[in-house]
């Protein structure tokens, strides 16, 4: 029976190597932008929902998302430089926008004009590809010193491809420039090829996937070591019975 211990053995030495692995690179694949967003306050945003239409009423843009901006600026009151974190909230805040062939654009107006954030979707017709390439903010709150603008034109986030949508259940964070970035939650958007009123099947994003690695490797690394320490147990014991002679 010492060889079935030693398959025992090896078989719970496989199972904590893949987990070990599963856990490992669910490290290293959250190193790469965007990143898991870290739970600050004000509590997760509400999700807006932000359509555009043509001029003959077609839907042409779709997006579902929590907006939470991640400011820094100088602050009249305090004195200093400080960083503020704000909700978008959906009930107050206009959309706008416009769709072409392969740039579309969503314009988010709130706080009666205080704040206006840009978001601009770029497709590559050649791959059939899209992604999220330019953001833009605008804001003059009250207690900034001076109006505060930020723009970036060489993004890369939110990517997709042409006829689906984009879907990131997780919250993660897109910087947009040194003062400036945006902490998103349970985004789904797809700015080129909609049909209809309803998003086209999901592409899930990389941070969901890794979530949902562990367990699917946890699961298999335990049905493989009950499978493994059956059969060990079926060669023992048949090498039991063989060891018996018939008198």
């Amino acid at each position: 029976m010492a060889q079935v211990g030693s398959i025992q053995s090896w078989s719970l030495g496989v199972m904590l190597h893949l987990v070990l692995a599963a856990i490992l690179h669910q490290g290293f694949a959250t190193v790469a932008p965007p990143t898991a967003a870290p739970h600050k306050d004000p509590s997760a945003p509400e999700q807006g929902k932000y359509n555009l239409t043509t001029s003959n009423g077609t839907t042409c843009l779709l997006a579902y998302m929590g907006l939470q901006l991640n400011i820094t600026f100088n602050s009249v009151s305090q004195n200093k430089t400080v960083q503020d974190i704000v909700n978008i909230q959906p009930n107050v805040t206009k959309s706008t926008g416009s769709c072409e062939s392969d740039v579309a654009s969503l314009h988010l107006t709130t706080d009666a004009g205080k704040t206006n954030l840009t978001f601009v979707f770029t497709l590559n017709t050649t791959t059939s590809k899209y992604h999220l390439s330019e953001v833009s903010l605008s804001a003059a709150w009250p207690d900034m010193k001076d109006p505060l603008s930020a723009n970036n034109r060489s993004l890369d986030y939110l990517r997709g491809t042409l006829g689906y949508s984009y879907k990131c259940r997780k919250e993660q964070t897109l910087t947009v420039a040194q003062n400036f970035s945006i902490n998103t939650f349970q985004v789904q958007v797809q700015p080129f090829g909609v049909s209809g009123t309803t998003f086209a099947t999901a592409e899930q994003c990389q941070l969901d996937e890794d979530d949902m690695l562990i367990p699917i490797v946890v699961g298999a690394a335990l049905a493989g070591l009950v499978i493994i320490v059956l059969l060990a147990y079926l060669i023992g014991r048949k090498r039991s019975h063989a060891g018996y002679q018939t008198i």
